[in-house]
């Protein structure tokens, strides 16, 4: 079981979340239309690509844009979370030892201290932006069901793994609850919201470029339409 669960289904679901992805990359880039969002995206590269890179930049670092200054609170957390998030899974001593089982890759790892300080902040992350989501009227306006379960979807690997790796419990039943819950996270990723962690950079790399043309044309005197 346990060599099906890290072997082939590791693979099909590295699959699906990868295939899905690209897709949706796919699907998003010829959806731009420059004549209905009055963008000349080739016609002006230069302030496009400056533009889409200075977005992504100002959002992809804490503090940077007005929008995370206004709330600092929320960013910090907001920061662990997907830090943690991303390091934890690509560098966890367990997920190391599997790559150099299956695929002969020497992976780098961090020190199980480090992972279970990291382990900690997502799941104190993710039960300080329920709370929110259940707090703030101009939030929980807009949340359903299915952004609960997507909180708890994300968070379940992590409190699986954290409680297998500590021998709490059963542990098999960890175990397993850890694996296949992170390889459903990993077939929902192209398919649910997860699918920011591709959409962000699409989307901010779009918003820059369109200001970025804009404005460069705007200094400009307008544009040559």
């Amino acid at each position: 079981m346990y060599q099906f669960v890290t072997g082939p289904l590791l693979w099909f679901s590295f699959l699906i979340c990868i295939g899905g992805l690209i897709y949706r990359v796919v699907l998003y880039v010829r959806g731009l239309d420059w004549q209905l969002d009055r963008v000349a995206y080739t016609a002006h590269p230069y302030l496009g690509i400056k533009g889409a890179l200075r977005s992504i930049a100002h959002w992809l670092l804490p503090f940077w844009s007005v929008g995370w200054r206004a709330k600092p609170l929320y960013t910090t957390i907001f920061f662990a979370l997907h830090i943690g998030l991303v390091v934890t899974p690509l560098f966890l001593q367990g997920h190391a030892v599997i790559i150099q089982e299956r695929w002969g890759i020497h992976w780098p790892s961090i020190s199980m201290a480090l992972a279970d300080v990291l382990t900690i902040t997502v799941i104190v992350a993710v039960i300080f932006i329920a709370i929110r989501r259940l707090g703030l009227p101009e939030v929980r306006i807009v949340t359903t069901l299915y952004d609960y379960f997507l909180l708890l979807l994300t968070v379940t690997p992590f409190v699986s793994g954290f409680l297998a790796v500590h021998q709490f419990g059963d542990y098999p039943f960890w175990l397993y609850t850890h694996i296949l819950s992170g390889e459903l996270l990993l077939i929902a990723i192209p398919f649910t919201k997860l699918y920011h962690i591709v959409g962000f950079f699409l989307s901010r790399a779009q918003l820059g470029a369109d200001f970025g043309i804009k404005r460069g044309y705007k200094a400009k005197g307008g544009f040559a339409w």
